[in-house]
């Protein structure tokens, strides 16, 4: 009869003590939902902050690391060469490019300068680089025509140099300019050459280059 009873009346101990169960199963329930959505949120957290760390060192190491830019000699077409061991001289003309190569995320704007090419440290010829720019990640190039001479050198080795069918000069530059980040930032950057010639008096071919 009390069983009856209990299901009869919702107001029973025995009612009440089951609803009072069911809501303590369900804001157990809640509770654990909400404890799920803050560790999932948490994770989320986490895992941007960990993607913000990635990309702003990715981005620092890459972008914003400036290197500095490199001036290098490109091929030469020698048009001339007459050398005379018993003088002893020479006289060349060839041509050749200035590459300005810039690998930096902004453009290296550069001023004028000068290339001078040296036998064994005297200067036989120079040709003027003027002010220009080379855009980020690219090569500024200048086709120029070289001409070399011996005129004024004193040095008793070129005969013999003459005579062995090599001439070996070496060439130098340094520019100077700032590479331009963001449009804001702006670093002082130099970019140094120094070459290795070596012409053949019989072929009238350059031999070798090498540029560091």
């Amino acid at each position: 009869m009390e069983d009856k009873y209990s299901q009869a009346n919702p107001l029973s101990p025995a009612n009440a003590n089951l609803r009072s169960d069911q809501e303590a199963a369900t804001l157990q329930s809640q509770a654990e939902l909400k404890r799920k959505k803050r560790i999932k949120l948490a994770i989320y957290i986490s895992v941007f902050v960990v993607a913000q760390i990635i990309v702003v060192t990715v981005f620092g190491l890459t972008v914003m690391r400036v290197k500095s830019p490199k001036v290098r000699l490109g091929k030469i077409d020698v048009q001339n060469i007459t050398a005379v061991p018993a003088t002893p001289s020479f006289d060349m003309n060839f041509t050749t490019q200035i590459r300005v190569k810039n690998s930096n995320w902004g453009p290296y704007k550069f001023d004028a300068s000068t290339v001078t090419f040296e036998y064994q440290g005297d200067t036989v010829g120079q040709l003027s680089i003027p002010k220009g720019k080379a855009g980020m990640r690219s090569t500024k190039k200048f086709d120029v025509t070289v001409s070399l001479n011996s005129d004024g050198l004193k040095n008793s080795n070129l005969g013999i140099d003459l005579n062995s069918g090599v001439l070996s000069l070496t060439s130098v530059a340094k520019l100077t300019g700032k590479v331009e980040l963001m449009l804001v930032m702006k670093k002082k950057k130099t970019a140094a050459m120094y070459c290795n010639l070596a012409f053949n008096l019989s072929t009238k071919h350059i031999q070798f280059l090498k540029c560091d």
